[in-house]
């Protein structure tokens, strides 16, 4: 779905989990979430750091989406 939305002329960002199968699939702006059972979180946190860190990932996604890329494109920082 992600590759049919950008040739629509929408640039799309992948959050995943699975980076190889986003690269399989033909993602082109990937960012990696956390884990499987909670790719936007930590349950293991405190409510605090855990706001903080899915801030970082939406900012991270933000910053991905404004990123012009001719290639697939993994946002690993």
């Amino acid at each position: 779905m992600v590759k049919e939305i950008e040739r629509a002329g929408i640039p799309v960002v992948h959050v995943c989990t699975v980076v190889p199968i986003s690269l399989t699939v033909g993602a082109n702006r990937i960012v990696p979430a956390v884990a499987i059972p909670y790719p936007l979180g930590n349950p293991q946190l405190s409510a605090q750091e855990e706001k903080k860190l899915r801030r970082r990932l939406v900012e991270k996604a933000l910053r991905a989406l404004q990123t012009p890329v001719d290639e697939q494109t993994v946002f690993e920082n």
